[in-house]
């Protein structure tokens, strides 16, 4: 899954950013609630962890601001533990309220609820389809028709990004802030080093291909009709 952290703390930052990536999920992190509500409304996240007390814009406007425009699943992690905060965080339209301190294993299972929830009801969970591709998210395991398709751990990020985004364009900005988790350089060819990679292991060795380039914008993982 891909998630926003709006945290100003950056020692809790780091922690949720540390053990939600060494899990599989692709994390951005924002400082304040200006820079939060941004992101939040301007990206494409599965779930947004929020917390209360922000500078720039309290944790209660920030979810406003993102319920007018979205109804993405949003979890408030706060050090606020009265009832009143808990209610008025749900009331507003917060679909979780943990306290810390927290245990991370609990936060793992209830963002393991809001994707059980979000999961095609046409695939077993975990596992993504583009035509004849597979993409096992949780074994990391990749085949295409009856062929394993061995990824190194980069390779196999790479193409979980692209097969969560499957038929949309995605630029190469978005694919280095997502699996590097770094500002894209137009000077480096480092995105499309790795697609050129990715593709000799997906697309090389059968007719259909599936990982197309977007001229002047980045790259889309899609089945096309060879007609």
């Amino acid at each position: 899954m891909r998630l926003l952290s709006i945290e100003d703390e950056r020692s809790t930052a780091a922690y949720l950013y540390k053990g939600l990536t060494e899990h599989g999920h692709v994390v951005d992190t924002a400082f304040d609630g200006v820079e939060g509500l941004h992101l939040a409304t301007s990206g494409h996240y599965d779930l947004i962890l929020l917390d209360v007390g922000l500078p720039g814009a309290s944790g209660w406007d920030v979810l406003q601001g993102i319920r007018t425009q979205q109804q993405t699943p949003v979890f408030f992690i706060s050090g606020r533990d009265e009832v009143e905060d808990r209610v008025k965080g749900l009331l507003l339209g917060a679909d979780d309220y943990m306290v810390k301190p927290f245990a991370f294993s609990e936060l793992l299972a209830r963002i393991q609820v809001v994707a059980r929830r979000r999961a095609p009801m046409s695939a077993p969970e975990g596992l993504l389809r583009v035509g004849e591709l597979e993409v096992d998210t949780a074994r990391r395991r990749v085949k295409r028709g009856a062929l394993r398709i061995d990824l190194t751990t980069q390779e196999f990020v790479l193409l979980d990004y692209l097969a969560r985004h499957a038929g949309q364009v995605v630029s190469r900005t978005l694919i280095a802030q997502n699996v590097w988790d770094m500002h894209f350089d137009s000077d480096t060819n480092v995105v499309d080093v790795a697609v050129r990679r990715l593709r000799a292991k997906i697309d090389e060795p059968f007719a259909e291909k599936l990982i197309h380039t977007v001229r002047g914008v980045g790259y889309v993982l899609e089945l096309r009709n060879s007609a």
